[in-house]
């Protein structure tokens, strides 16, 4: 029965969003993730993330966070309530390998110093790796959407961001309204 009530809420998921599925198609392909997260996870709207050369890991982790209802999100929530850990397993995998898009601008010369700057100041490198690119559970920054840094930034200042274990509620709290402007151009700007 359960199974049954996943593929109606699948296929419910899927109209709702206008994609296409043939019936026999059990699994969700990374193809339906394609019309809000860019092809291959190369995302074009600023308020979208890309997911192309995000740690599976971390795919993961916020999949299953969408899924429990422990993270929420109008459009993410009701996409990932039916996914099984095979699925979202599979999806994490697929965009892993997916190469990101190279940044679509250069930093200034006074971005690329202030930007530098702050993540020294706040120690990015410590959870999100050297060059920024993620690990495990901990997403890439480097090419990620400006427009979307700056709301995850803001949003776990003000404390309204899902933030599993805390660490990023805890590091947003001494940032400006300018620092986070300026980290999110600056990250956008990174390969």
């Amino acid at each position: 029965m359960r199974s049954k009530a996943r593929a109606l809420a699948r296929c419910l998921v899927v109209a709702a969003c206008g994609w296409v599925l043939a019936p026999a198609q059990a699994a969700v392909e990374p193809q339906l993730c394609f019309a809000c997260h860019g092809e291959n996870g190369h995302s074009a709207n600023p308020a979208v993330p890309s997911l192309a050369g995000q740690p599976a890991q971390f795919i993961a982790t916020q999949l299953i966070m969408f899924r429990e209802k422990r993270r929420n999100d109008p459009q993410m929530s009701p996409i990932a309530a039916p996914l099984t850990n095979a699925e979202i397993s599979a999806l994490g995998k697929f965009f892993t390998a997916v190469p990101p898009a190279p940044p679509a601008r250069k930093p200034s010369a006074e971005t690329l110093a202030a930007g530098q700057r702050l993540t020294d100041q706040f120690n990015c490198v410590a959870c999100h790796g050297a060059a920024l690119k993620g690990q495990q559970h901990i997403p890439r920054l480097a090419g990620q959407q400006a427009d979307y840094l700056r709301t995850q930034l803001r949003g776990f200042k003000a404390g309204t961001r899902f933030d599993m274990d805390g660490n990023m509620t805890a590091a947003a709290q001494p940032l400006t309204p300018t620092d986070i402007d300026v980290l999110a151009e600056y990250l956008s700007t990174l390969e």
